[in-house]
């Protein structure tokens, strides 16, 4: 089997335009987003506006990173220190880390084989924790039916908060994902789906809600210079009781991102053509099952996951060396360690002991990978081949 020579990690060149707005930031020396001159609107602020528009939401906020969004937005919900949060079992370490930041303790709820948050067990958590907020993880681009858990958690009044990170542009039956609950947070992280190295946005149509995280993201006495904000009558009685956290966006990363966000739908459609291409070739082989997709979902693409079902642990360290061996860069969420990005809640020892059984029979067989733009078609092809190889001579030894 010949090797596959790309990068996992290589992300596509920074467009010119984007530079050239970046180089007259720079030679602004106005890289602090309230650092304007009379008359002029910061990138920031139209970054927020744009964003907005785009998200179909009232109000958005840009800050210094998707962590940071989902940590302001649980205080300015109202978040109690020592208060239980829902989340998700199958998420990153940021979403239960934005939590114990903002004080609370997490709850974790059982995941489905389809990777999306398990609705009967969330309901008996619900129940059993009396947990007034719900951040919901749509981890790694799944969409739960959206419909469905809206209800659920109405009837609950539970407060909904989306972490976006991995379905900016997404949407079930043709509402954007981030516009279901309270708030809406999204990483500009450069494995994301708009590259600023670091970064977030953070949505809601909800007034006082933000103000409060406008305030909370450090915007001192200068709300009235962000490009989607409630009006300044709002900060009146909330500008002098709410903490300055700051974790701001600049200018520069700003300018970065305003012009891929206008390439934004036209990059997730290829995405999507490259998680077409692997997930057609992985479907058809036996003994490898891929995430069942609703026709609600609109999903983005930009990374693609797979199960072996009742694979056992070293057959599973095995199967991804033999696929980094060929140059194919999988990751396993059933690792006993951290390993890059890739973790799973057993990890995460800030956390009470919470027996999931269901979640840890998923994240057993459970492989993961990117698929940059840098990837031609043929690059898929090339790399749907190599996992199946890999997959075949398992299979031969008796592995799977």
């Amino acid at each position: 089997m010949k090797p596959f020579t790309g990068s996992f990690t290589q992300q596509e060149a920074i467009g010119e335009d984007a530079i050239a707005d970046a180089v007259d930031v720079l030679r602004s020396g106005r890289l602090h987003r309230y650092n304007v001159a009379a008359g002029e609107t910061s990138a920031v602020a139209r970054l927020e506006a744009a964003y907005a528009d785009y998200q179909g939401a009232r109000y958005c906020l840009a800050c210094a990173s998707g962590g940071y969004a989902m940590a302001i937005a649980l205080r300015a919900a109202g978040l109690e220190p020592g208060a239980q949060v829902l989340t998700n079992a199958f998420t990153l370490a940021p979403v239960p880390g934005a939590i114990k930041a903002a004080g609370g303790r997490p709850v974790l709820v059982e995941t489905t084989d389809d990777l999306v948050v398990d609705l009967g067990d969330l309901e008996r958590k619900i129940k059993q924790s009396k947990a007034r907020i719900f951040l919901l993880s749509n981890m790694r681009g799944h969409l739960a039916d959206m419909e469905a858990l809206s209800a659920l958690l109405a009837d609950h009044n539970v407060t909904l908060i989306e972490d976006c990170a991995h379905t900016m542009g997404a949407s079930w039956n043709g509402k954007k994902s981030g516009n279901f609950g309270l708030a809406g947070c999204f990483s500009t992280q450069t494995y994301k789906h708009l590259n600023s190295g670091e970064g977030g946005l953070l949505t809601s149509d909800d007034a006082m809600f933000m103000a409060r995280v406008i305030m909370l993201s450090g915007s001192y006495m200068h709300y009235g210079r962000h490009g989607a904000a409630p009006d300044k009558t709002v900060f009146e009685t909330i500008r002098f009781e709410t903490p300055n956290m700051s974790g701001r966006m600049d200018n520069l990363r700003a300018a970065i991102l305003l012009p891929q966000l206008r390439r934004l739908d036209e990059n997730i459609g290829r995405w999507n053509k490259r998680y077409q291409a692997v997930a057609k070739r992985l479907g058809a082989v036996p003994g490898i099952r891929l995430p069942a997709r609703q026709p609600a979902e609109q999903y983005v693409g930009s990374s693609i996951q797979f199960s072996v079902p009742d694979i056992t642990h070293d057959h599973a360290r095995a199967f991804v060396a033999a696929n980094k061996a060929l140059g194919v860069d999988i990751e396993w969420f059933g690792a006993d360690e951290p390993e890059a990005f890739t973790s799973n809640y057993h990890s995460w020892r800030y956390l009470e002991d919470q027996p999931l059984p269901h979640t840890d029979r998923v994240l057993a067989g459970l492989f993961d990978m990117r698929l940059p733009l840098t990837f031609s078609l043929e690059d898929c092809d090339h790399i749907a081949s190599i996992i199946t190889y890999c997959h075949e001579q398992m299979r031969l030894k008796g592995a799977a």
